[in-house]
């Protein structure tokens, strides 16, 4: 009996007040239930399930509670494209607006024949971990393109690949401008433009004419020629670097031609089209 009164009768209890728990836990769940906007629901069966992240929230259930509960814009899911937003927009019962079709762009034309390597590098294969190292990079230009594929890696579409000139490589095709390039780039060299750009400024160096020249041989030298030739002002100086207002840019590609250093290419639509054909 000593023996079933020090064993048994703890078990007892602790099982009668496991059940008792049990009980009071599954009424507070009904008691404290929060129901779920049922859009939230339809909204998610309406995309496509990439959980990129490009439209800025952690996933596709995240976008989709953004929309209902926190106002999120109907038409920022880069992978549907319009045919989604305006599935979330009847859903929501909106105008889904304008989506203007984006894609990646690399800023940079420093192959390894432009802008030379200065060491060689022996570490991890991660553009992250090479960005640590003393002086910048592998690569002579403290801006340029590592190359060392880390944006090919988290890309989850296919749509980059390492060129043989050592720069990564936009299947404008396969480009759904989720930004996980953008975001993984330790030099901020990807973008995202339209993809009916046409005329874009490939580089990314902050340095004046002399030194750009020095360590690469197409880089922007800040001369300022492509803003005085365009005659609708959609290019700017940032910094002692050529940017390109694509809302204003006619594609007369005036600045292309005069151009010392081709760091301006065309021809960005035409391939496109030519992928999309």
């Amino acid at each position: 009996m000593d023996i079933m009164h020090v064993f048994v009768t703890p078990l007892a209890l602790m099982g009668i007040m496991g059940g008792v728990f049990g009980v009071l836990l599954a009424i507070a769940s009904i008691v404290f239930m929060v129901h779920q906007d049922e859009r939230i629901g339809l909204i998610r069966a309406a995309l496509p399930g990439a959980n990129c992240g490009g439209c800025g929230y952690p996933g596709c259930d995240g976008y989709a509670s953004g929309v209902v509960n926190y106002g999120a814009a109907v038409n920022k899911c880069s992978v549907g494209g319009a045919p989604v937003a305006e599935k979330i927009a009847a859903i929501m019962g909106v105008d889904a607006g304008e989506s203007v079709p984006m894609r990646a762009f690399l800023k940079c034309k420093g192959t390894c024949e432009a802008s030379p390597r200065q060491l060689v590098y022996d570490g991890i294969k991660d553009c992250r971990s090479a960005a640590t190292i003393p002086g910048g990079s592998p690569n002579a230009c403290p801006f340029g393109c590592i190359g060392l594929g880390t944006c090919v890696s988290v890309c989850n579409f296919g749509a980059l690949s390492m060129g043989a000139d050592g720069l990564p490589k936009v299947d404008a095709d396969k480009c759904v401008a989720c930004g996980a390039c953008v975001a993984a780039c330790p030099k901020g060299i990807f973008t995202l433009i339209p993809k009916a750009a046409d005329v874009v400024v490939a580089c990314n160096s902050h340095w004046k004419g002399p030194m750009v020249k020095s360590v690469c041989s197409a880089g922007c030298i800040g001369c300022t020629l492509c803003v005085r030739q365009c005659p609708v002002q959609a290019i700017e100086m940032q910094n002692d670097l050529a940017v390109i207002d694509q809302s204003k840019c006619i594609k007369c590609k005036k600045c292309a031609e005069k151009c010392p250093a081709k760091c301006i290419k065309t021809g960005e639509k035409v391939e496109v089209l030519a992928k999309s054909a």
